[in-house]
């Protein structure tokens, strides 16, 4: 089944949009604070669709992604109260609780690994105002940390250009079964222990 080259050419048409630069700010703002996609999926293609903007692209998403931080920050200063029954059931609670003991041992360099994390960076911009992380570290690790997975992701992308997307276009579908796979054997492991 070819499901995931059809998805992949439509996130490549739409990378291409005139507007794809307000998609991607509004995405990576979004992520960082409560949604659940992380704005890789259009950065990756938009820097292969244009390489020559990809850095401007990482960019944007950076400064985007910060500003959605900072709204995550807020968030766990004024509403952590609010919003914490429904970490807990939406199963965030644990990778709060893991986001919280990594500020404990790391302090400052959690928000700049939580760039590279599995765990969503929603999770700890939230945790950080939570725990009253003093906001202008917090700031300054998220540039840090966000700003250098999005320029590796960008410059990769454009390094790669058209001989980096017509693989990928010949191999999406593998790919995306792959992690299919991957994620219900995730799934499945963590319903039996």
């Amino acid at each position: 089944m070819s499901v995931f080259s059809s998805l992949y050419d439509k996130v490549l048409s739409w990378s291409r949009h005139p507007h794809a630069p307000w998609y991607l700010g509004g995405l990576s703002f979004a992520e960082s604070s409560f949604f659940p996609i992380p704005p890789d999926v259009m950065l990756a293609p938009m820097s292969l669709a244009t390489p020559n903007r990809a850095l401007w692209y990482a960019f944007l998403t950076t400064i985007a992604s910060v500003a959605g931080g900072i709204a995550g920050y807020l968030i766990g200063v004024t509403l952590f109260e609010v919003i914490e029954p429904w970490l807990q059931q939406s199963g965030y609670y644990e990778k709060y609780l893991t986001a919280k003991s990594w500020f404990d041992e790391w302090g400052f360099w959690a928000i700049f690994l939580a760039g590279f994390s599995p765990i969503p960076y929603k999770v700890f911009t939230i945790t950080a105002g939570a725990i009253a992380m003093s906001f202008a570290p917090f700031v300054l690790a998220s540039f840090i940390g966000r700003g250098a997975r999005f320029f590796l992701v960008a410059t990769l992308m454009a390094w790669g250009g058209e001989k980096m997307e017509a693989k990928l276009r010949h191999y999406i579908d593998w790919i995306g079964w792959g992690a299919v796979a991957l994620i219900a054997a995730v799934v499945i492991v963590v319903k039996l222990t």
